[in-house]
């Protein structure tokens, strides 16, 4: 039947392939930080930051988890979650080590948004692209004094190390090491985010999203500082996506109806009200299979409050700055 062949090839494009991709990239992140693990790589990779690591009083690993953040986040969050799981890590520090890859996270995304922003807004691209660095450098100064305030001193270079220096382990023990580990975990994986994930692709099939996301941009009566055509933008950002937003505030710097800091600000507010709600839709199915359910609801729901805090800062010190 031609509907059922439709449905399959629906069913396919929009749950089953993202799936598998998802479930394919987490289980080379497993694969991948316990590979890294296993050669006891972690303390070189900690040693490319460890000054800001050392300040912050984190451990090895949590700087190891920051350096290969800038390349995975699933590696550098399953990283966290191993080291959680052996006792590694206290979960105050493990919540301070996520918030802490928010600076990697930002240079993992640059390369797209500069691109998508540059060609349509034009000078007001750096403008945003400096504010969101601005805020990204914040939070990581927010969680280097929070763990000054948290977290206990460290027990000296020779004390900082200990966990990580094991005996030599060459190339096929390491991975045969990883492999054994792998599968200890994939079934906990793939019980977990496989049906959080089928759970949130229809409840974005149903509407559920496109309600939570219409409902914060037509609610919004805390945005009545913002200049009207301002909230067009908004609005594009909330409801569809990031790249609509764009569209919508270049079309509206091309013909003078906003200038620059309007426009800046308005993609400013987009981004406080619409990454939580994508976090939870996109981020959540992924953290659900590495770390446990309670405990990834914890750290996306931090993570988006420091985030937000930090956006918020930022573009308040931009509003009242005098820029046209």
């Amino acid at each position: 039947m031609p509907v059922d062949l439709h449905f399959i090839a629906s069913l396919w494009a929009h749950l089953l392939w993202p799936l598998v991709k998802i479930l394919f990239w987490m289980s080379v992140g497993l694969i991948a930080a316990n590979f890294i693990e296993a050669l006891n790589w972690t303390h070189r990779l900690a040693s490319l930051t460890r000054p800001l690591v050392r300040l912050g009083r984190l451990t090895p690993i949590s700087g190891a988890s920051f350096s290969m953040a800038f390349f995975s986040g699933v590696t550098a969050n399953t990283m966290l979650a191993e080291a959680f799981d052996k006792g590694q890590l206290s979960k105050r520090e493990l919540v301070l080590a996520n918030l802490f890859n928010g600076l990697p996270r930002f240079f993992l995304h640059l390369p797209t948004v500069f691109f998508l922003t540059a060609p349509l807004i034009k000078m007001a691209a750096l403008m945003y692209l400096a504010l969101t660095f601005a805020a990204a450098m914040l939070q990581t100064v927010l969680v280097v004094i929070g763990g000054r305030l948290l977290l206990p001193p460290l027990q000296g270079e020779q004390g900082e190390i200990s966990a990580l220096l094991r005996e030599k382990t060459g190339w096929r023990q390491a991975l045969e090491k990883s492999v054994q580990r792998f599968r200890k975990r994939i079934k906990g994986l793939i019980y977990f985010t496989v049906p959080v994930y089928i759970m949130f692709y229809y409840m974005g099939k149903h509407g559920v999203f496109v309600w939570l996301e219409r409902f914060f941009a037509t609610q919004a009566w805390f945005l009545a500082w913002l200049k009207p055509q301002s909230l067009g933008i908004v609005m594009a950002h909330v409801t569809v996506e990031f790249s609509a937003g764009l569209a919508a505030a270049g079309a509206l710097l091309a013909d003078k109806s906003l200038g620059y800091k309007e426009v800046v600000l308005a993609l400013l507010v987009g981004n406080i009200l619409s990454t939580p709600i994508r976090a939870v839709r996109h981020q959540f199915p992924y953290y659900v299979g590495i770390f446990s359910p309670k405990l990834a609801l914890e750290l996306v729901g931090v993570s988006q409050i420091l985030r937000m805090a930090s956006v918020i800062a930022v573009g308040l010190g931009f509003y009242f700055m005098p820029i046209g």
